[in-house]
């Protein structure tokens, strides 16, 4: 059943290691609650404890930066779809850094070189709690997809900065993301 923990033991890193996808979940003080899938290979690191940051990607929203700026409320889940079910949630506060922040570089130092970064979300985490999962079904991983990728290759950094100011700059609700301010 349900357990808190005090921090992010190896035990719940590697757990998180090993799943092929995450949640988050952010949302303003009115509007949308935003839930995102993400879990490209390299776009998520534990950075302690009671710290965690992942690669915002060039998407076709930015509803997690927007909604940030508002409110930096932000729920990550982790669900095991194969072996002992398990659920963690880590609970805490998000910000988003853009890739012209002057703390870019040292936190982008924590992933993967995958085209298309625009932001990362660092959170500072208040609550873990696991809880048994039972009613997750068991799947089997296929492979990770491709299209994210060899889209933002295509449209190289020019390119995806063009995208930035035409379709992130502002969220699905109009608010802004803060993408072209660093």
């Amino acid at each position: 059943m349900a357990k808190r923990h005090e921090g992010i033991d190896d035990r719940l890193r590697a757990f998180i290691e090993a799943q092929k996808i995450f949640f988050v979940a952010t949302a303003g003080p009115e509007g949308r609650v935003n839930l995102s899938p993400k879990g490209l290979d390299g776009s998520f690191a534990v950075l302690g404890p009671k710290s965690v940051a992942f690669l915002n990607l060039t998407g076709s929203g930015n509803e997690t930066a927007a909604h940030l700026r508002l409110s930096d409320r932000i729920t990550l889940m982790f669900c095991a779809f194969d072996g002992p079910p398990n659920i963690l949630r880590l609970y805490g506060t998000g910000r988003a850094i853009g890739v012209d922040a002057p703390n870019w570089e040292a936190l982008a130092a924590h992933f993967g070189d995958l085209p298309g970064k625009r932001q990362i979300v660092a959170v500072e985490v208040e609550e873990i709690i696991t809880s048994c999962g039972f009613g997750v079904p068991l799947m089997d991983f296929a492979g990770q997809r491709d299209t994210l990728v060899k889209w933002a290759e295509k449209k190289g950094e020019d390119g995806i900065r063009a995208y930035w100011r035409e379709k992130n700059a502002l969220s699905f609700d109009g608010l802004p993301t803060g993408i072209l301010e660093g």
